[in-house]
């Protein structure tokens, strides 16, 4: 039994070390003074770094990421919070077939709904743009919206929608005072999520985008330029720390969800058990 354990150990620790170990290359050549990606290193410096401040079309592309990545959060939160608060409260005809179908894109390549969409926008005759990108993000990020809403709306006490309701508020009020309030670690997992993938994501956004390029976008152009490589490094890496610093929050209200929805489980058992 313990050489089993052992042996999954080994196995995980060296899946963890050739999956992330090319992600350890991103801080060690982002510092390095040289053009050249290679080893020896050559000394240590802050150039690259400060070289990123005075790249105009990358803080456009910036601007451009962060635009499309804000609206594609609360775009897909806000169909995320329809499609979980329909699954968890009503029962109608269809019901598994609708949430299987809205959750296809999780299982389909980006590549396939990249050139699909390509195709639909142009013959439909609109123009390439930031919103676009927004609209294929968002077919992209809704899934993963779904998944998370709907575990906080299925689990949620509705003893206390009914009480809200018997007390003369109204559908609206109880949604938003009562409701809401509930899932909130999931709504704020759900635009985490969604936003930090909309950032990284470039094949959907390299399709559809048009003059004004995503931060993704541009950073596959500077790759055609050697000596652009050390810069791209350096935004590689800062990058890199907003994704963990994003996720790490997202583990965090994620966390904090499951425990709201396990103290609610144990109320509904000790008022069942006083019963």
């Amino acid at each position: 039994m313990n050489s089993n354990i052992n042996t999954l150990k080994i196995f995980a620790y060296s899946y963890l070390l050739f999956l992330y170990s090319p992600v350890l290359l991103l801080p060690i050549f982002a510092f390095n003074d040289s053009t050249i990606i290679s080893f020896p290193l050559n000394s240590f410096t802050f150039k690259w770094f400060a070289g990123l401040t005075e790249e105009t079309y990358l803080q456009e592309s910036l601007k451009n990421s962060l635009f499309v990545a804000i609206s594609t959060s609360i775009l897909s939160t806000c169909l995320g919070i329809l499609a979980s608060r329909a699954s968890a409260r009503y029962k109608f005809f269809g019901k598994k077939s609708i949430l299987s179908f809205l959750i296809l894109p999780l299982f389909l390549p980006e590549i396939i709904i990249g050139v699909a969409l390509l195709v639909v926008l142009m013959q439909l005759g609109l123009p390439l743009s930031l919103w676009t990108v927004i609209l294929g993000h968002t077919l992209v990020c809704t899934p993963f919206s779904i998944a998370i809403l709907n575990s906080a709306f299925a689990n949620m006490d509705m003893s206390l929608e009914e009480a809200s309701l018997d007390l003369g508020e109204t559908r609206f009020g109880t949604f938003k005072r009562v409701i809401l309030p509930m899932v909130l670690p999931g709504l704020i997992s759900s635009l985490l999520i969604a936003f930090t993938i909309s950032l990284d994501e470039f094949i959907i956004a390299f399709f559809l985008t048009g003059t004004e390029t995503t931060l993704p976008v541009y950073i596959w152009g500077q790759l055609r330029f050697p000596a652009k490589l050390p810069g791209v490094m350096a935004l590689g890496f800062i990058m890199l720390l907003l994704s963990l610093v994003l996720l790490s929050l997202f583990e965090y209200f994620r966390r904090r969800m499951n425990r709201i929805l396990e103290d609610q489980s144990n109320v509904q058992f000790d008022n069942l058990f006083k019963t």
